[in-house]
């Protein structure tokens, strides 16, 4: 028996040293590992405001721990970078082991402190690795802005927003009952997600063409700057008054902008001039019991683009209306909804209601919705929906309205539409689109594009020039 122990414990011996001397520490040489990129890039920041977390991979190509010397921000404390390497934070980390054939997190944010520049403005550094006396490097940019913060503002008087600087909106901005804000062309209004704009009083944009005014969501990083829902939308509340946007473009809130109630004496509580309302979770355009004009307008990829509930006056002309099914957003219902009536625990309550759409496009893609123009009427309330040479799409007309020559089914060949890639162009180029020259003359004299309408105009918001 003895004589069989000894060569099963050399054998032992062997298997246990040979472990040991593989898995012995060594310091890490160029060759011994590899990021996973050398260069990371942070889109706009606001000064002041953090940035999204980003990173990168260290990678251990080694069969054996492998010792990083040290990893360090080449401008250290002075940095506007902020590193965490494998969990440990700081402007440098010493000594940092990586297993064999494994690798380690590095993750790094960035917050820029204001300068006197207007103009987007360039941070650079590097973080720095070191390999047994050599030192690798990978290189950290970010874009800074400077602009105007305002936390739950109460506007009480005649304001003015202008274009030098972005506003970035937190908690709120609220515009007081007999008061009005006025937003010259070029501005930029950034809410944050908790950031509602609440009307009592009167919103007015003056912008152009060249120079829309813009609301957006304050994220300005990759994965997060087109966001649905990334700030609450534009209330028009019950006292709210003489509001007309001018090119103005709203991005990517929870609902676009909603209408409550009528206006005062008569005059249309919202008027809508070339803009462009894209991206909300929910309604793009949403009235209740309200009085609305838009023209020239493209309200695209919303929930529900256009929604109009409880009655009221509404006048579109020339808008384009239009929906696709993307990863964030799918296209689920209706493009164009029309309602007299509300639900509540009394009953069921119905209003007049009055809705004249012309020269419009009123388009989704196939899926689940028959109906993307869609009514429904209840009780004895007047119910006047008209469109006049408007191109749809829906399984038949469209009930409780009176139709124009109407366009049903025959698709608009938008521009360019790449659902995968997100990007959407609701221009119609192409030569054989139906709406080509089928519109009713005379009604707008430009399009979105501020470009000319000719004698026999295109339908929906912009004319092929």
């Amino acid at each position: 028996m003895h004589m069989y122990r000894i060569p099963i414990i050399i054998t032992l011996a062997v298997v246990f040293f040979g472990s040991c001397r593989k898995t012995e520490l060594i310091d890490a040489g160029p060759e011994s590992v590899r990021c996973s990129a050398d260069t990371i890039r942070f889109d706009t920041v606001f000064t002041t405001a953090g940035s999204a977390t980003t990173g990168f991979l260290i990678f251990n190509l080694e069969d054996q721990p492998v010792s990083i010397s040290a990893a360090m921000l080449a401008r250290g404390n002075a940095s506007m970078f902020q590193m965490n390497i494998d969990g440990v934070p700081g402007p440098v980390a010493r000594q940092i082991r990586i297993e064999a054939r494994d690798s380690i997190y590095v993750f790094v944010t960035v917050r820029i402190d204001p300068d006197a520049a207007t103009n987007p403005f360039l941070i650079r550094d590097s973080l720095l690795i070191e390999l047994q006396g050599r030192t690798q490097s990978v290189i950290l940019e970010a874009w800074g802005q400077n602009a105007r913060f305002l936390r739950n503002v109460v506007i009480t008087g005649d304001t003015r927003f202008d274009r030098t600087l972005p506003y970035v909106i937190l908690g709120g901005l609220q515009i007081a009952r007999n008061a009005r804000l006025t937003i010259e062309p070029g501005s930029r209004i950034h809410l944050h997600a908790d950031a509602p704009i609440l009307v009592d009083g009167s919103l007015v944009t003056r912008g152009s063409a060249a120079e829309p005014v813009t609301f957006t969501g304050d994220r300005l990083d990759e994965g997060y700057r087109n966001l649905p829902a990334s700030w609450p939308g534009i209330y028009l509340r019950v006292s709210s008054t003489d509001n007309r946007l001018t090119h103005a473009r709203i991005l990517n809130a929870y609902n676009g902008i909603v209408a409550e109630g009528p206006s005062a004496a008569n005059r249309p509580k919202l008027i809508l001039d070339r803009c462009l309302i894209d991206n909300a979770y929910e309604a793009g355009i949403a009235g209740s019991g309200s009085s609305i004009e838009a023209e020239n307008c493209q309200v695209s990829n919303c929930g529900r683009n256009i929604l109009l509930l409880k009655g009221g006056e509404y006048l579109f002309k020339h808008c384009t209306v239009a929906s696709f099914s993307h990863a964030l957003i799918p296209h689920k219902y209706p493009v164009f909804t029309v309602q007299n009536w509300d639900s509540t625990r009394q009953g069921v309550t119905t209003y007049p209601v009055s809705v004249q759409v012309d020269n419009s496009i009123i388009w989704g893609d196939e899926g689940t919705v028959e109906q993307e123009f869609f009514t429904s009427r209840r009780g004895a309330n007047p119910f006047q929906v008209n469109l006049r040479n408007c191109l749809f799409r829906g399984s038949a007309d469209p009930a409780n309205a009176v139709l124009s020559n109407g366009l049903r089914n025959q698709p608009p060949q938008f521009d360019s539409i790449n659902t995968t890639k997100r990007y959407f162009d609701f221009r119609i180029r192409k030569k054989l689109s139906p709406a080509l020259n089928r519109g009713l003359p005379g009604l707008v004299v430009r399009d979105l594009d501020d470009m000319p309408r000719d004698a026999q105009p295109d339908l929906g918001a912009y004319e092929r020039q």
